[in-house]
Formats: C-alpha cells, structure tokens, sequence
C-alpha cells in the first residue's frame, strides 16, 4: 500500500509499504479521507519519537471497511466508519467520573488511532470492543466526516466552559482549532468574538466563522486592543489556542475580573509560562486547562460535524492527494489553508 511515511523530522516519504495484516477479531479499513492536524505537522517536523522510525502518523480517519476477521461480527465489508482516535475503558475512577478523557487505562489507550497517512489501516478487535467507531451515513461525505475529530476537542472546550449567550469571547491563534471555536461559539451565542493572530491572511479568513473583530498582534498590542474593543473591561472568557506560552502570559490581562481563562494549545514540553499572580489573585481570574473530549463528547462532535447545520466546506479549503502531504503541511504553516484533507486513493 501507498503510505506517508516519517523518517525523522521534516523527512516524510510517500513510499509503497506492506499493508497490514486482519486482526482476528477486527477490521482492516481502506482509508477514503484523512485529515492533516495541527498536531501532526508538530510531530512531523520535529524529533517527535526520539529517533523511533520510520513512523506513519495521520489520526482524523474515515474509510470503508475492506476486510474483516474471523471472529469480529460488529461490522461488515463495505460500511463507511469513522475512527475515532481516543478509547476509554469506562471502568476507572477518571471514566465513572465523567472524565473518560483522562483515562488512566495504559494499556487501552495505547488503543489511540494513528497510522492514517496510509491507504490501510487495521483496527484491533479491542478498539471495537471498548467503541469510538461511528458509522458515516451514505448521504456525508468522506471529508465531511473526517472534521468529526478536529472539531472533537474545540466542542468539549466550548462545552466544559459554558460559552453562551452573551460571552465576549477572545481566541488567541486563527489556524483551523481557533476557526472551530469561533464558528461552534457563534453557534452557541456568543455576541461578541475577538480572533488574535499573526498572520493576516488567516485573520482574513477567519471572518468567514463568525469572527467579530481580528487583532494582528505583530501591529498592535493585543492586550490594549482588547481591552479597546471590551469597553475598558476585558472580555468575559479568553482561550489560549496556540503552542507558545507567550500567549498564556497575554491572555490573563485580556479577561475580566471574574472571567476565565482557558490554556487550551499545547506548549513545548519543560517550558514554563510566566504569570502575574497578584493580578490572577486579586482579579478572581480562573484558569482551566483544556485537553480532549469525553466519550459522549466526542459522539456529539460528530453528529455535529456531520450535520447540515454545520459548515463543513468553508473549512475545507484544500483537497489533496497523500504524495502531496508535504504541500498540505507547508499550506497549513503559512496560513493559506484552514483545513487541509488527503485523499490516499488520489494520483498527483
């Protein structure tokens, strides 16, 4: 099978590799769409294995089951199913308490998909077993559904947080996670979105998903213009969507007394952000950080993302074929794509 495959940082191959073999009791699934993720392209252009490789990465997966084991009896060749990536026991303190995402089940969530930057993927009879499979309707397409795992983790945020009507709603970062969250907070009824970048061409674009105002802080002062635009106040939440920790530091002085802040991208490991804990202290200011979805979370996000309600093609802004991976990364990283989707079974 036709695989992308990483031999070290930055040096990812399109090359032929041998396709998996049927567990027993699972499924091999022929991959129709695969998302490109902010986080691969973090893993991909970095030592992310420790010199463990070659490594195929790639986990927003949707395909067609091509083959089943012997002893698997849940699914058949031919249906369309999303993968999702994250498994949950359900049997442990974090699970029964309603934080499946932080499973504390080793071996289970060694279970978590990736191997999507391929034309095959095989899915253990375990995953099958403990769930996070859904199956696509006929009339969704494939890169439709593949937004059903991106679009996980920005719906259990925006839920944990309880934006609403009638947040003011600042998000540092306009790459595909800060444009999620302005289109699902806009959904929600959010009246006033502030989006905070860099990048023009991706605060351009970010107006198309609800963004009120955009502020590029390479012009100006992210914070005085915050506080400009929110009456001198600060705004009722701010999320923290990117991977520096000088946007954590901002972010505390661009809420107001009593509002909360969310440190939602990760930063790299072993850094430290610097905070002013007098101004957290005396400004009643709460932080929550924010990683993954729980399982009910993750089953909501994809209804979501498969509904009618929900613009899938404006996310979409590039369809390519995987020998094409390379471009798709370098699209993302310069802000010329929002959402980039690979299609395995596609020619260059």
């Amino acid at each position: 099978m036709k695989a992308a495959v990483m031999y070290g940082p930055g040096d990812i191959r399109v090359e032929m590799t041998k396709k998996p073999e049927c567990p027993k009791d699972g499924l091999i699934l022929k991959i129709m769409a695969v998302g490109l993720c902010g986080s691969d392209i973090r893993n991909l252009t970095s030592d992310s294995r420790k010199g463990d490789y070659p490594f195929i990465y790639g986990h927003e997966i949707v395909g067609i089951v091509d083959e089943t084991g012997t002893e698997q009896t849940r699914y058949q060749v031919g249906q369309r199913l999303f993968l999702f990536p994250g498994t949950y026991c359900m049997k442990c303190d974090n699970c029964i308490s309603g934080h499946s995402e932080n499973c504390s089940d080793k071996e289970v969530t060694a279970l978590s998909g990736t191997g999507g930057f391929a034309q095959y993927v095989a899915v253990k009879g375990k995953k099958i077993e403990l769930g996070g499979i859904y199956e696509i309707p006929e009339d969704v397409s494939f890169d439709a559904a593949s937004l059903g795992e991106p679009l996980t983790s920005v719906f259990a945020c925006l839920d944990n947080v309880n934006i609403g009507y009638p947040d003011s709603l600042v998000i540092i970062g306009a790459g595909p996670i800060g444009c999620f969250m302005a289109q699902l907070a806009k959904i929600r009824g959010a009246q006033k979105i502030i989006m905070i970048d860099l990048n023009d061409t991706r605060l351009n674009m970010a107006k198309e998903f609800g963004v009120d105002i955009t502020i590029n802080s390479s012009k100006e002062d992210p914070i005085e213009a915050v506080r400009r635009f929110t009456d001198g106040k600060g705004a009722d939440k701010v999320i923290s969507a990117t991977p520096a920790n000088s946007t954590q530091t901002q972010s505390i002085h661009m809420v107001k007394k009593g509002g909360l802040v969310v440190f939602f991208g990760g930063v790299p490991k072993g850094s430290l952000t610097e905070l002013d804990c007098n101004l957290i202290h005396y400004n009643n200011i709460w932080i929550k950080g924010h990683f993954g979805a729980s399982y009910i979370q993750s089953k909501r996000a994809f209804e979501l993302a498969i509904s009618k309600e929900f613009p899938t093609q404006k996310f979409i802004t590039h369809i390519l074929p995987l020998d094409k991976i390379n471009e798709g990364i370098e699209l993302t990283r310069t802000g010329e794509a929002i959402k980039v989707v690979l299609h395995p079974w596609d020619e260059a």
